[in-house]
């Protein structure tokens, strides 16, 4: 009997405990289902806010906004306003400084570059072999394709048309190390030539002496040797130890599409006949004479 009672006793001291527990994790399991049923969660909305207000009085950022992660995502959001709203000021800046310059280039009556024209085409298969990187694009003369085509696709310069075909072009990727593209820099205006590479990204040579790019300004072709249009994206320059690198633009925008554009061609002006000077007291014939002889 004596064991029995004890035995009583200590099953009515541990009730309470095991009541205190199942409250415990009764709470814990309605907290996740809060957190994950937005009906339940707006049920919560104002006992969560009264005891985090209670919880946090006098700080900046609530307890229960720490421990639900409400606070990084209120952060986040306040980063992404700050980014809209310079965002906007950049290209009101951009629409107001265009504005400007095709003012100018009316006043100046300035000749702009003609609008490219091109086909665009799919690319069916890839070669990164030891000797060669190229695309094979499906549309050749018969779509249009000119021997010499610059290759474009949503990030940058892709490449050159090597070879033409009826229906298809084989296309050199800037990336080949037998690859030489005349470049500039955007805002520095250093002329060099950028060598293809494999690893990413290209070299920087033949630059003049005493000249620097710019960390971070894009590298724009620079239309030396006519086999490449002006002002076409290639990458943006870093600087790799005592040299320069431009990391490819056209890796951003690899979606299996490009744009086959016609190389540049400028019309050299054919030049006037020779006319021969008049003798001494000849009088100079005029147009009209020299139509009817």
């Amino acid at each position: 009997m004596a064991r029995s009672g004890r035995t009583g006793q200590k099953s009515s001291r541990r009730s309470p405990k095991r009541l205190v527990l199942g409250v415990f994790i009764f709470a814990f399991a309605a907290l996740i289902i809060a957190q994950s049923a937005p009906q339940i969660a707006g049920a919560f909305d104002p006992v969560r806010t009264s005891v985090g207000d209670r919880l946090g009085a006098g700080e900046r950022i609530s307890l229960w906004s720490r421990i639900s992660g409400q606070a990084a995502k209120d952060e986040r959001i306040r980063e992404l306003e700050a980014a809209v709203r310079d965002l906007a000021r950049y290209k009101a800046a951009a629409i107001s400084m265009a504005e400007r310059l095709e003012a100018y280039e009316q006043i100046l009556n300035l000749m702009g570059e003609p609008p490219a024209r091109g086909v665009t085409a799919r690319i069916t298969s890839e070669s990164e072999g030891p000797f060669a990187q190229t695309l094979l694009a499906n549309a050749g003369r018969a779509q249009g394709v000119e021997p010499g085509s610059v290759a474009m696709n949503e990030g940058g310069l892709v490449g050159r048309v090597i070879q033409l075909g009826e229906r298809s072009s084989r296309i050199l990727l800037v990336t080949d190390f037998n690859s030489r593209v005349p470049v500039i820099g955007e805002v520095s205006g250093v002329h060099a030539i950028m060598q293809g590479g494999s690893t990413g990204s290209g070299t920087l040579t033949d630059m003049p002496e005493r000249s620097d790019f710019i960390e971070g300004e894009r590298i724009l072709t620079s239309s030396e040797g006519g086999a490449f249009p002006r002002g076409l994206v290639v990458g943006e320059v870093v600087e790799s130890g005592n040299g320069w690198r431009v990391k490819y633009a056209m890796a951003e925008g690899s979606a299996g599409y490009v744009q086959l554009i016609p190389p540049p061609i400028i019309s050299k002006p054919i030049p006037e006949p020779d006319v021969p000077p008049a003798e001494e007291g000849a009088p100079a014939a005029s147009p009209t004479q020299g139509a009817r002889q």
